[in-house]
């Protein structure tokens, strides 16, 4: 599902609340935080692959925005500015966490309950393959690909975000796939 202009349905428009903020209205800083929160915690969630670690990188990024507020220098972009902070928070996590030893986690969670047919059964299963596959790609091909299937835009819109070029995009997609091709046949021998 694409994300529409929210400031048309949900009020001022980000560079007026921005203003607002600056210009001492604090409290109008939880206008941004409800307008953006979820669509970047979905973002987050699919970079780092935990509702919990996205919850935490999701509200520094806010702290991190509110904080240095003053140095946007487009309010009427904050939605933009606010993803680069914390999709630099999202990529500073997941170098700390590939500094650890990795840890399995229980995928037992993510099977059906005891009684569920073979289908449902191999349906979780692979659904567990595919989402540990993703959390094996480098932080920048998962980046392209939960911004392009997750979050559904264009190679313009990612490069516009990003500051990457649509050519450096759609190859880092490629690698991407092929690594995710080699993860999931290696699963299934």
């Amino acid at each position: 599902m694409r994300h529409t202009d929210d400031a048309d349905r949900n009020g001022p428009g980000d560079g007026a609340v921005v203003r607002a903020v600056l210009a001492g209205e604090v409290d109008q800083f939880g206008v941004l935080v409800r307008r953006y929160r979820d669509r970047y915690a979905r973002y987050a969630t699919h970079l780092l692959g935990s509702v919990e670690l996205a919850e935490d990188a999701v509200q520094d990024a806010f702290v991190r925005a509110y904080e240095r507020l003053d140095q946007c220098r487009d309010p009427d972009n904050f939605a933009g500015w606010f993803f680069l902070i914390l999709r630099n928070r999202c990529f500073a996590e997941r170098r700390r966490l590939a500094r650890q030893v990795p840890v399995l986690e229980d995928i037992g969670a993510s099977l059906p309950a005891s009684g569920s047919t073979d289908a449902a059964v191999e349906r979780a299963e692979l659904r567990s393959a595919v989402q540990q596959a993703l959390l094996a790609l480098t932080a920048e091909q998962r980046e392209v690909f939960v911004l392009r299937h997750v979050e559904q835009l264009s190679y313009d819109e990612i490069a516009a975000r990003t500051g990457e070029t649509v050519g450096a995009l759609k190859m880092r997609m490629h690698r991407g796939y092929d690594r995710l091709r080699t993860l999931l046949r290696e699963h299934w021998r």
